[in-house]
């Protein structure tokens, strides 16, 4: 770790921050159903990746299916329950006290964070950036996202911690270089546990010491 950098905390949304992944997979099964029925588990395929990715490698050249994924994505995530991952808001607030920068580091795009914005508008101040799909040429499992974390708040790639939960997610933390901690929230932790530094459920018994033993090691 640099001592000279600031450590930061970059965070996942979905799964992450937020419970909402069980939600997602019960819309893009349903996609994937119409669509795409030689796949059993869609929402599962799909995970972690942008809207744009999904299209480009699934959808290319069905701007009207597309058209009426969208729609219905809008309509779904308007009425979707947002809820935090447990002990997330007080770990966050155990960060910011001791000068840890956070950022939420998602492949959600704005339209859809509005919505979270209007149920959770403590969330803003919660965090010290939100970097969405908008603000990077590639997304996970691309390092692009993290990296911009570390260079929003002039730090390096080690002094950050990545909290993740897909595989995509899990695998651009750890090409950005960066220390990443595991949530078994969307896959078991079997199936994680070799892609991270540890694997926790929540947040309720994981604190700042914790994050910054492994910072250090």
């Amino acid at each position: 770790m640099d001592m000279t950098k600031c450590a930061a905390a970059l965070f996942d949304f979905d799964g992450v921050v937020m419970d909402t992944e069980s939600q997602y997979s019960i819309f893009w099964n349903e996609v994937g159903k119409k669509y795409h029925p030689e796949h059993e588990e869609f929402g599962k395929i799909i995970k972690g990746q942008t809207l744009n990715q999904i299209y480009g490698r699934y959808f290319a050249g069905m701007e009207k299916e597309q058209a009426e994924i969208t729609d219905g994505l809008n309509r779904f995530e308007e009425q979707m329950s947002y809820e935090y991952i447990p002990g997330v808001v007080d770990f966050m607030r155990e960060l910011h006290a001791h000068g840890v920068k956070i950022a939420i580091v998602t492949s959600s795009n704005e339209k859809k964070m509005a919505n979270v914005y209007a149920v959770h508008p403590e969330l803003k101040q919660l965090v010290d950036r939100i970097l969405t799909a908008e603000m990077f040429a590639r997304s996970k499992p691309a390092p692009d996202c993290f990296l911009l974390g570390a260079e929003v708040f002039e730090t390096v790639p080690e002094n950050c911690v990545v909290f993740e939960d897909s595989f995509h997610g899990l695998e651009a933390g750890n090409a950005a270089g960066m220390t990443v901690v595991g949530l078994s929230t969307t896959n078991p932790k079997e199936a994680i546990a070799g892609k991270c530094a540890l694997v926790i459920p929540d947040f309720t018994a994981f604190s700042y010491p914790e994050m910054m033993g492994l910072l250090l090691h």
